[in-house]
This record gives structure tokens, sequence and C-alpha cells, in this order.
């Protein structure tokens, strides 16, 4: 193994110690968030992103879903 793959692992280690830590400390089960939770989460930053932007150049913004 190089270098990189002994970072990635104790990477990885340390997230799982610290959901581990969570769920001791709370007294809850372990939730997978899904598939796609961090692809929404990216889209949610760069919507709220991009409407501070556009306020800060002295827009006022109002989303709204497009229709299907």
């Amino acid at each position: 193994m190089r270098r990189g793959a002994k970072k990635a692992i104790v990477a990885v280690a340390a997230s799982m110690l610290t959901a581990i830590y969570h769920m001791l400390k709370d007294g809850t089960m372990y939730q997978d968030l899904g598939y796609n939770h961090f692809d929404r989460h990216a889209k949610e930053r760069q919507k709220n992103r991009l409407v501070k932007r556009l306020a800060d150049l002295g827009y006022a913004v109002q989303l709204a879903p497009v229709p299907d």
C-alpha cells in the first residue's frame, strides 16, 4: 500500500469512531442517510450560496420550483 491508502483508512476509521461515539452518547441507532445524501446537501448549499450572492449584488430573490 502507498501512503495515500493508509491515510484514507485512518480517515474512514476516524469517521466511523465519530459516528459510534455519537450513537453511544445519544443512545440512538445508526440511520443510513441514503445514497444521494451528499448530492442533495451540495445542491442545497449551492442554492443558498447563489441566493446570497445575488442578494449581495442588490437583487431580491424569490425561488419557486420548476413545474414538471
